[in-house]
Formats: structure tokens, C-alpha cells, sequence
């Protein structure tokens, strides 16, 4: 049975809403683009413009791999989807993958949003 997160997280993918939430005891705004499990943990790949983090944020933002079970006061808020501009390279976050933003994806997720 998926997390609370988990499903807060499905929900603001469906609708492309951005995420605000607590990660590692840091502020993010996150727009989460995948979503599933890796070695049995929930997980999601999301693209982070805002808000605060251990290491530096591009301008403009950057990818991040996020664990749910470090994430905490989830808000999901109206706003403008960001995805980043390259998807050259391919991901490593989420193994099995549950749910993905992209309609031609090519990791063959088990459900479409």
C-alpha cells in the first residue's frame, strides 16, 4: 500500500502541480516528473527550482532523486510545470517505475497519468 507522500506525489503529477515540501530538514519546490520504488524504497525523480538545498541549485534548477520516506509537510500548489530543458541522460532513481509525466517514456511505467 503506497505512503501518504506517495500518493500526494501521484496527485501532483496527474494534475502538474509543484510540490513544496520538507527533504533532509530543507525546503524544496520540486515538480515531480517520476514516481516508484527502488530496492523496495519510494521514490521520485523531480526537477527542483526552488527553495533550499545541501548543495549548490543551478540557476534555472536541477534533477533531483528524492526518498519519500525523508519527506515530510508535503503542499502542492498551482504554478508553472518545470521539467528541466535536457533529458539526454537517462535516470537511475526509480528502478521500477510506477507512474512517469512523460507520455512516450521509455521506461515502461506500470500505470499512465
Amino acid at each position: 500500500m503506497p505512503s501518504p507522500t506517495y500518493e500526494l506525489f501521484r496527485e501532483a503529477m496527474a494534475a502538474r502541480q509543484q510540490i513544496v515540501c520538507t527533504y533532509n530538514g530543507l525546503r524544496r519546490e520540486v515538480c515531480a516528473v517520476m514516481l516508484g520504488h527502488t530496492r523496495g524504497e519510494e521514490k521520485a525523480l523531480t526537477y527542483q527550482f526552488g527553495g533550499d538545498t545541501s548543495s549548490v541549485l543551478p540557476a534555472g534548477g536541477e534533477w533531483r532523486c528524492l526518498t519519500l520516506s525523508k519527506v515530510s509537510d508535503v503542499e502542492l500548489r498551482d504554478g508553472p510545470w518545470r521539467a528541466g530543458g535536457s533529458h539526454s541522460a537517462s535516470q537511475s532513481c526509480v528502478e521500477s517505475v510506477d507512474f512517469d509525466v512523460n507520455p512516450d517514456s521509455p521506461y515502461s511505467p506500470k500505470h499512465r497519468l
